[in-house]
């Protein structure tokens, strides 16, 4: 047939429009992704700079770590307006809110002098724009334009904790050690600040319009059930992706907020600890994959359970390292824990979006991630009064272990997620 007929013609633009869809939503994968990256790797780079802020101010391990705690605690806290936000106005003024949030923050947090201005810089507003550039806003947009494999595309984005992680807490220690911790975070505000104007000139309204193969698609099975946040709060289910949060950041979050710290005194190198607790966010890209794959092949269940299994080895590996500080037992560590930190995220933010699916999807998931910034924020607070009452990492680490079982029991036993 030739192609130059108008039959021909009609078909190719046919083609091209069916193929745009899967570019577009390409590009929003990847956008969320580097937004992701620069969050998270922002947010956990504190751990980098635990020490010598503590150190420079003589403040004790509690103190210090009450700015990393208050970073999660507003970014849980605030999950639930970000998603509320977006729902009424869009991804284009949220993320750039994140941006403005997390320069400014940074920039202050260079000159402060009290711990009250760390709190308030790197620990609430750095964990507000984290939030508005974080996990919330990247699932709605992505449901608009992956629909059932939202999965896979979540695994991608949660993958960027390990990308931050990985990129980010070596070049703080780098930068710590060259223009010290102050110019560091002049640094990283001038460069959030730097990259708001190219994020406001996207194409948002295109972002924002989904994918006309997912948005007008109609599930045979899916009746509306009208969800509300306070009808999303009288179901078990609610409560239960809550409390997986929440008791999983906790025990994951008691370690995380000092491992930087612990390897130094465990008698590895500054730059060691920091760039070997960096690529755990190679671990966790293969984790949150890999762990997503499961889901596919074994079901979401047992995929869940074996990540947490998978935890507690590590969480086993970290305690004998400061018995025998050796590389074998350091790398066993970073795969073991530094895979799974986050590689639930996936399968847990997909099950609430199916779960409460309709249009104030993004406030009831937002609420439901309190429980994460809520429960990160608890648990690397007490992380460091645990430290600080006892001098020893040992009860620190049976803590974090009691903390993450408590994590997995609700896939054991609440029905809804059995399923």
């Amino acid at each position: 047939m030739d192609q130059n007929t108008p039959k021909g013609n009609a078909q190719r633009d046919a083609a091209a429009q069916s193929g745009a869809p899967v570019r577009v939503a390409l590009v929003v994968l990847a956008l969320c992704f580097t937004l992701s990256v620069l969050g998270r790797g922002l947010g956990d780079s504190f751990t980098v700079f635990l020490k010598p802020i503590s150190e420079g101010f003589g403040w004790d391990r509690a103190q210090i770590v009450s700015v990393y705690s208050l970073t999660w605690l507003a970014s849980g806290l605030t999950a639930p307006f970000v998603g509320r936000l977006f729902d009424h106005s869009g991804p284009r003024s949220v993320y750039a809110l994140g941006l403005l949030l997390l320069g400014a923050a940074f920039l202050i947090a260079a000159h402060a002098q009290h711990l009250w201005q760390f709190q308030l810089s790197i620990g609430v507003c750095v964990g507000v724009g984290i939030a508005f550039i974080g996990i919330v806003p990247n699932s709605i947009l992505l449901g608009r334009w992956f629909g059932s494999r939202l999965p896979t595309a979540m695994s991608v984005v949660y993958s960027a904790m390990g990308g931050g992680v990985l990129a980010l807490l070596p070049i703080s220690q780098i930068l710590i050690d060259h223009v010290g911790w102050r110019g560091t975070y002049e640094i990283f505000g001038f460069v959030a600040l730097g990259l708001l104007l190219p994020l406001l000139v996207l194409p948002w309204r295109m972002f924002a319009s989904g994918s006309p193969h997912v948005v007008k698609r109609t599930d045979p099975g899916f009746v509306d059930e009208g969800w509300t946040l306070l009808r999303a709060m009288r179901h078990h289910a609610f409560w239960a992706l809550f409390s997986t949060f929440f008791f999983t950041a906790v025990g994951m979050y008691s370690i995380a907020a000092q491992i930087v710290a612990y390897l130094i005194d465990a008698g590895f190198p500054p730059l060691q600890a920091a760039t070997a607790w960096g690529f755990s966010g190679v671990a966790l890209v293969i984790g949150m994959l890999g762990v997503s794959a499961l889901d596919g092949l074994i079901g979401r269940r047992p995929s869940v359970l074996l990540s947490y299994a998978i935890s507690i080895l590590g969480i086993f590996l970290l305690w004998l390292l400061q018995f025998h500080p050796n590389t074998m037992l350091l790398t066993g560590f970073v795969v073991c824990f530094g895979s799974m930190i986050g590689s639930r995220g996936p399968l847990i933010s997909a099950t609430a979006m199916k779960i409460f699916r309709g249009k104030r999807v993004g406030t009831i998931y937002g609420s439901i991630s309190i429980g994460s910034g809520l429960g990160s924020a608890v648990g690397s607070w007490s992380g460091g009064l645990i430290h600080d009452a006892t001098q020893s990492y040992n009860p620190l680490l049976a803590f974090a272990l009691a903390s993450v079982v408590l994590g997995m029991i609700p896939f054991l036993v609440v029905p809804a997620l059995r399923r």
